[in-house]
């Protein structure tokens, strides 16, 4: 199994305005995948968010940076808001980013968790699917065809156009972000394409008849069980001591989904809610190195099997100091646990 870390580039504190301390976490952010590059995790996402809280807004910018500085984990997106993108410039960038990393590029997709991108680059959210499916369609064109012919209804057509630079990679690897809509899990099955659920509260296993659902509707559409990939996204953290990332990750944690909520009609977050989460079949994955490993291994049995699973830290606004020695803890102790190394 991978394991890896997705970051939103979340800024101390989660919010005031200030270049000089954003420019530090940026170099904080990059000194973390160079940190998970050393430790052998296998995987580090950058997602993309236009909110005053996070400095992901130009995650390929970010990623063609950590690939100068790393020589073996792999770069994607975590996810990439493709409703609200120009398929084609994401393209070239993700194929730009795999020639400078060595062919360590790859994308994760998806409708994103917020809205904010729609407004600001002129999209309607009515028609929030429909520009999802049809940006979709152009994106695999385009990853297939170095000449692409394609038409919809959100873009002008594509007549005889080459679309350069190719990645180096073969086929460049295109992930589908979900959260649990069932109509996204069976489009991902359909597609073939890898699937990466976005799991931040409840059980893991309530996730299980949607990926048995994306399974089924790739084996329809003649896909081989092999070809049919799943990792998670999920909230996390290691420490030395089950108590102590218990207590480091609480207060952002709190914070964090104590703001989203306000958005979103949820209850505050409360130390009880919190702990609630972290029990054997809770979606939480904090605790020390024998616990974590022990709760993705349940997660990826409750599942039917993973193939990657991706730790979400930022929320839980531990310091880069906590968030390194993470990394650290992750790689020595946690992979070999997993993988049985």
């Amino acid at each position: 199994m991978e394991i890896g870390i997705d970051s939103f580039a979340a800024k101390p504190g989660h919010g005031e305005q200030n270049s000089r301390s954003d420019a530090t976490s940026i170099n904080q952010l990059l000194e973390k995948v160079e940190a998970a590059d050393k430790a052998g995790l296998h995987v580090f996402g950058i997602g993309e968010h236009h909110r005053q809280e996070f400095l992901d807004a130009s995650p390929t910018v970010i990623l063609a940076a950590a690939a100068a500085r790393t020589k073996r984990i792999k770069l994607t997106s975590a996810v990439t808001v493709l409703s609200a993108a120009d398929p084609v410039r994401a393209f070239q960038d993700f194929a730009t980013l795999d020639l400078i990393s060595g062919g360590r590029a790859e994308m994760v997709v998806g409708r994103g968790s917020f809205t904010d991108a729609f407004p600001l680059f002129g999209y309607q959210l009515k028609d929030y699917d429909a520009l999802f499916a049809e940006k979709l369609d152009l994106l695999l064109n385009i990853r297939e065809n170095e000449v692409v012919n394609w038409s919809g209804q959100f873009r002008p057509k594509l007549t005889n156009q080459p679309v350069f630079p190719r990645p180096l990679q073969k086929k460049l690897p295109i992930w589908l972000g979900v959260g649990g809509t069932p109509q996204s899990f069976a489009r991902a099955g359909s597609l073939g394409l890898p699937l990466m659920v976005a799991i931040i509260g409840g059980e893991t296993a309530q996730f299980r008849p949607l990926v048995d659902l994306y399974r089924k509707a790739g084996a329809a559409a003649g896909f081989a069980p092999e070809e049919l990939t799943v990792g998670i996204h999920s909230l996390g953290y290691v420490a030395e001591t089950l108590e102590a990332a218990i207590d480091e990750f609480y207060p952002g944690y709190a914070r964090s989904m104590t703001k989203i909520g306000r958005e979103r009609g949820w209850l505050p977050m409360n130390r009880q809610r919190y702990e609630s989460q972290l029990g054997k079949q809770g979606a939480l994955v904090v605790g020390d190195p024998n616990e974590v490993a022990e709760k993705i291994l349940r997660h990826s049995e409750a599942l039917g099997g993973i193939s990657r699973f991706s730790f979400q830290m930022d929320i839980g606004g531990v310091s880069h100091d906590q968030f390194v020695n993470a990394i650290a803890l992750i790689g020595e102790k946690v992979i070999p646990l997993i993988n049985g190394n």
